[in-house]
């Protein structure tokens, strides 16, 4: 039997454990938070239930007597990857893409502009964010980015209070959004709608929106003949571009809020003496080949809060190899690459390995093919020293490192949904850390 260290307890880390476990190997499954699953926790917008409800297969798979969680122990700090190497036959890094992208452009530092990962970090109470990080005193905000991150940021921005309150959202949370003054949320690109990476579900939500109008101008939906190319050979962009129309031809119904998508606009900067006061931007055209080119034509679009969403990057784990311009661990089908050869024992899976693209289903069959490379690994992996449990938990121990197992996740589960009957809703999330590991059982045994 190998054992086996998975480093990110999120989709892709928890599907290659679950691999792993169905060819009868013992995975320890390490996460740096207290709370398992990742993404489907911190980063699938609290109003998007369906999409969580993923978690109860992911549950099942920790249910599983050879799958241990190990929260609460980030890997590089707490432990690291040559202590890995000494308790596990093989290491696969799944820890996905942390980092929002910048912009790049002049005043993005400017208080009042933010990544809109701080954002979703902040609304889907991840333990990082401060609580007092946004107060939403602005009446205009812009949103940079054509992805269904951007749409979740506006959407949440736009809709009513009464609605997010049937949400696990923590009460810091929904106290700032009942006290919101945002009038006006404008969606940014530089590129056109043929080249947006909407969901059509999601694209359609904003316009369920009860107190939004949603506003498009029909100029910006013309498409050049590359464009009408991509539109007729998917599907998706075609009924993007039906529901962009219908909103287009709409008149405007007065609501208290507006959601503008406003393609072929390049921000340029972020303006303001001391806080944002506005973006401008530049109107591009498209060149033919996907990109867009600036024309020189120059607006500013009121705001007093940016939030940017145009990708995501990993980041570096201190004894593995790193590609800085890509943001991912290098790799070749998931063999991690170290001066361009394959090392035996180090694998990844998800963002880190292919970079943030795919939904998170696409995680499934990607951890797949890196636990398929592991298994015709087999014979040439280093077996490792110190092979018991209960050496890498007295490790830990030792180091003073509160871990959460299973266990305490559970312990925590139950705490968020005592919570959640006590203000009238079916859960409510605890972000700060320390009430997490109060919450947890947190002593070395409870890493079942």
């Amino acid at each position: 039997m190998l054992r086996v260290a998975v480093v990110g307890s999120g989709p892709a880390g928890v599907y290659a454990a679950g691999a792993l476990a169905e060819h009868h190997e013992a995975v320890d499954v390490f996460d740096r938070l207290p709370c398992p699953f990742g993404l489907v926790r911190y980063g699938v917008a609290p109003d998007h239930e369906k999409i969580r409800s993923i978690t109860a297969t992911l549950h099942r798979v920790f249910e599983q007597p050879n799958v241990r969680f190990l929260g609460n122990v980030e890997v590089g700090r707490d432990i690291t990857v040559a202590d890995l190497h000494e308790h596990y036959d093989a290491v696969l890094v799944a820890c996905g893409s942390a980092l929002g992208r910048r912009l790049g452009v002049p005043g993005e530092d400017l208080p009042g502009s933010f990544s809109a990962t701080d954002f979703v970090a902040w609304y889907c109470g991840h333990p990082d964010a401060q609580v007092d990080r946004f107060t939403l005193e602005a009446r205009s905000v812009v949103v940079v980015g054509l992805g269904n991150v951007a749409l979740d940021v506006a959407r949440l921005l736009a809709k009513d209070i009464d609605a997010l309150r049937q949400t696990d959202m923590p009460e810091h949370v929904l106290r700032v959004l009942a006290d919101s003054k945002v009038e006006e949320v404008s969606i940014v690109g530089r590129r056109g709608p043929a080249q947006a990476r909407f969901s059509t579900k999601e694209l359609r939500e904003l316009g369920d929106i009860a107190g939004a109008d949603v506003v498009v101008d029909p100029a910006d939906l013309e498409l050049d003949e590359a464009s009408e190319a991509a539109v007729a050979a998917d599907a998706t962009l075609r009924r993007n571009l039906e529901v962009l129309r219908g909103w287009a031809e709409r008149p405007a119904a007065g609501r208290p809020r507006r959601v503008h998508l406003r393609f072929l606009q390049r921000p340029d900067a972020v303006l303001g003496e001391g806080r944002v006061s506005g973006v401008q931007v530049e109107r591009t055209v498209l060149d033919g080949s996907g990109g867009a080119a600036g024309t020189g034509q120059l607006s500013v679009l009121d705001a007093q809060l940016v939030l940017c969403s145009v990708g995501y990057r990993g980041l570096a784990i201190p004894g593995l190899p790193f590609d800085e311009r890509d943001g991912v661990i290098p790799n070749a089908g998931g063999r991690v690459l170290r001066d361009g050869e394959p090392v035996p024992g180090e694998y990844v899976a998800g963002w880190i390995k292919r970079g943030p693209t795919g939904v998170i289903g696409t995680n499934k069959h990607d951890a797949h093919e890196t636990v398929r490379a592991l298994l015709e690994d087999l014979e040439r992996l280093p077996r490792a020293p110190h092979r018991e449990p209960a050496d890498v938990d007295r490790l830990l121990a030792a180091r003073g490192v509160q871990v959460v197992g299973w266990n305490g996740w559970r312990a925590i589960d139950q705490a968020e949904l005592a919570l959640g009957v006590a203000s009238g809703r079916r859960r409510v999330k605890i972000s700060e850390r320390e009430a997490l590991l109060r919450a947890a059982v947190a002593d070395a045994s409870a890493a079942r």
